[in-house]
């Protein structure tokens, strides 16, 4: 009999935890090396973005896929469980409360517009479609906060399954990519200076990678307001994580007093996550930590290329979970989903950037 994805999940906890994932922690440090080269002969292709397309393509590579499947399958959901942890703490050292809060209340409140509107929108869109799942929260999440390091903090707050996870993952990355191509386009047919420009790329792209990818082409000056606007952004990223948190209290304490039967269902009602995780709060203490200034600029650079590491071996992982025949019955509406909260985010962001510049 087929196991269930829970009953996978408990027997890969039972296994050993370095002979069980040992073979996955290596195959997804090849991904990341085959990232690292991947960027060095393309530029424009980010790290980030690589790792998730040859996650992809080495769960469907014949040589390649049953290894991923079978022996190679705990580390690599490790990898995009606990190093993508690790790496969102990391992300913390990136941002400086200072530089946020000077960007001035008008650009925090645009942002905290933009990412109300896409957030809302794009799950109520979700709904709509009927996707499965937690696949409209992941989808709404990484488009309004910041891509696949967004929604892999949300889904662990929300327990989310693989596959939903993995799906919503390779949506963003591929509009984000897409994003780099196409809104360098649109900076002159839509009259962005090039401090407009940058500020609408932060605003709109998901990943910071694809953010410095896409805004680099508009000058030093566009990258810079770009990465600010973009930074504002992560921060949200703890109070969303901490809000969904409460949601699924909140839904547990319901199925409880409901009398929620059945194995699933009384898993679900039993979860009680911590209303702040504990990565979100190793997150928010780097981002206290920054701000002192105590860190020196190597410790910082250190630790960026450490995080980006630990990111793209999390995101291989992730990549490595998406399964394309089940992604296919749901292509056309998760297609429309993609393209609709693009719309959003891109159009309320332009809105904003041209009221508050």
């Amino acid at each position: 009999m087929a196991l269930t994805l829970r009953e996978r999940a408990t027997r890969t906890r039972s296994l050993p935890p370095l002979g069980g994932d040992a073979p996955g922690l290596l195959l997804a440090a090849v991904g990341v090396a085959a990232a690292i080269a991947v960027h060095a002969a393309v530029p424009a292709v980010p790290k980030l973005t690589a790792a998730v397309v040859l996650g992809m393509a080495a769960a469907h590579l014949p040589g390649l896929r049953p290894v991923v499947r079978g022996v190679a399958r705990s580390g690599l959901s490790t990898a995009g469980k606990r190093l993508m942890r690790l790496g969102i703490v990391l992300l913390g050292l990136k941002l400086s409360l200072d530089d946020v809060l000077g960007l001035g209340w008008a650009t925090v409140a645009m942002v905290l517009t933009v990412v109300a509107a896409t957030f809302a929108g794009t799950l109520w869109l979700g709904r709509r479609l009927g996707l499965p799942g937690d696949q409209p929260l992941l989808v709404a999440t990484g488009y309004s906060i910041c891509g696949a390091s967004a929604i892999g903090a949300v889904s662990q707050a929300a327990g989310s399954e693989e596959e939903d996870v993995a799906s919503s993952v390779a949506l963003v990355t591929l509009c984000g990519t897409l994003a780099i191509a196409v809104l360098p386009l649109l900076q002159h047919p839509l009259g962005l200076g090039e401090i407009e420009f940058g500020r609408w790329v932060g605003a709109s792209v998901h990943d910071v990678g694809q953010v410095v990818a896409t805004a680099q082409t508009g000058g030093p000056g566009a990258l810079r307001e770009a990465v600010l606007v973009k930074l504002m952004r992560v921060v949200l990223l703890a109070p969303l994580v901490a809000g969904v948190a409460v949601t699924v209290r909140r839904n547990a304490r319901a199925a409880r007093r409901a009398g929620a039967e059945g194995a699933d269902g009384a898993a679900k009602a039993g979860r009680r996550p911590p209303i702040v995780p504990l990565f979100v709060a190793g997150f928010l203490a780097m981002i206290v930590l920054r701000t002192t200034g105590v860190l020196p600029e190597r410790a910082l650079t250190l630790a960026g290329d450490a995080q980006e590491l630990l990111l793209a071996a999390a995101l291989f992982g992730l990549g490595s979970a998406v399964h394309l025949p089940t992604m296919a019955k749901t292509g056309g509406r998760i297609a429309l989903l993609g393209l609709g909260s693009w719309v959003v985010v891109a159009g309320v962001s332009y809105a904003g950037v041209l009221l508050t510049t």
